[in-house]
């Protein structure tokens, strides 16, 4: 990547002077050819200067064509990846199961998940066996690439296992319209994304029934947002801008914990929302989650301990597998991996 970035900037860099280049030594050839032309003909010099003005004219849309060259080629390479990438990517199946709202049980069994098809590669879950059950919380913890978010992404279909089996509510999650799965998840990451509108249309993103204001106001409220929304000039119609960047951290994440909660689905998926902020803004957002997690099926991927104190259960993986499971009490008892994970920080975690 980095040797065809080169040349890349390169060929940018040698554009324009080329350009230029030709440009003036096509202008310096008519120059010539026209004082020769005009030694021989008596023309006066006026419509020389007239003459050569026209051609210096010329010179700087010429230099705009070689700058409009590079981002055309650049598009023409992203269109032809885009098309690509469509043509290849197989349709999402879909099957007939439906429900209202799920009750929330889920169960792994022997779930095995490669990225790639080379039998040598170490799969990115290994024989995976978990069972959660309806309205508890689940911490998921262990090293970075233990498998953590891949286990996570299963659940709505964002990544496909390619042995063993997963279930909602004991259907297997290629019996489910997908529409429906995903309409019983709620995903509280730390990269929240958000649009250029308002901060109502923000917070009832995606919801198949649309916006209700007073239940928008009643999630930013729930999310510690109330003060804030009375700081805004137009209130719940003021626009947050490209991806919100007016807001801060802490602002942000509360605000995807109001959409989560706008959505009311029965299960939800929370990648640790708290690890890039302040203390200030770590206790609002943790009071967030905490009544956000009331009542809902809950997995989450801790990076802090704060965090996992609040689970039921806490799961340790390591190389895609489960190596312990219990809680915060057994698990430094049994002076493990969690155990130098929590003597770490969880450092091991970013």
């Amino acid at each position: 990547l980095r040797r065809l970035a080169m040349k890349s900037t390169a060929a940018s860099a040698a554009m324009t002077p080329l350009t230029q280049m030709l440009a003036a030594c096509a202008l310096s050839a008519v120059i010539a050819l026209a004082l020769w032309q005009s030694s021989g003909s008596g023309q006066t010099v006026g419509s020389f200067v007239a003459f050569v003005t026209a051609m210096l004219m010329l010179i700087a849309p010429i230099k705009h064509l070689s700058e409009v060259a590079n981002p055309i080629t650049r598009g023409l390479a992203a269109l032809e990846r885009g098309l690509e990438l469509l043509d290849q990517t197989p349709v999402e199946l879909s099957g007939r199961h439906r429900t209202d709202r799920a009750d929330g049980l889920i169960e792994f069994e022997q779930v095995e998940v490669r990225y790639r098809p080379d039998p040598d590669a170490a799969p990115a879950l290994d024989g995976l066996s978990l069972q959660i059950g309806p309205g508890q919380s689940v911490a998921l913890v262990g090293p970075s690439g233990s498998g953590k978010t891949t286990l996570v992404n299963l659940l709505p279909r964002f990544v496909r296992h390619t042995a063993g089996n997963v279930l909602l509510d004991g259907v297997p999650l290629e019996d489910w319209n997908l529409a429906n799965l995903r309409q019983q998840f709620a995903l509280v990451s730390q990269d929240v994304v958000m649009l250029n509108d308002s901060v109502a249309a923000n917070v009832a993103l995606g919801h198949p029934e649309g916006l209700d204001r007073d239940r928008v106001l009643v999630c930013l409220r729930a999310a510690h947002l109330g003060p804030w929304l009375a700081t805004l000039p137009e209130g719940l119609d003021t626009a947050l801008g490209h991806n919100a960047h007016t807001l801060s951290g802490g602002q942000r994440q509360r605000l995807a914990i109001a959409r989560a909660l706008y959505k009311d689905a029965p299960i939800l998926i929370l990648d640790e929302a708290t690890s890039a902020l302040d203390t200030e803004s770590e206790r609002l957002v943790q009071e967030a989650l905490a009544r956000l997690m009331l009542g809902r099926t809950t997995l989450v991927i801790a990076h802090r301990l704060s965090t996992v104190e609040r689970c039921d259960r806490i799961v340790v993986m390591a190389q895609g597998r489960i190596v312990e499971a219990g809680d915060h009490a057994s698990l430094l008892a049994a002076g493990g991996l969690y155990a130098r994970l929590y003597q770490g920080g969880f450092a091991e975690t970013p």
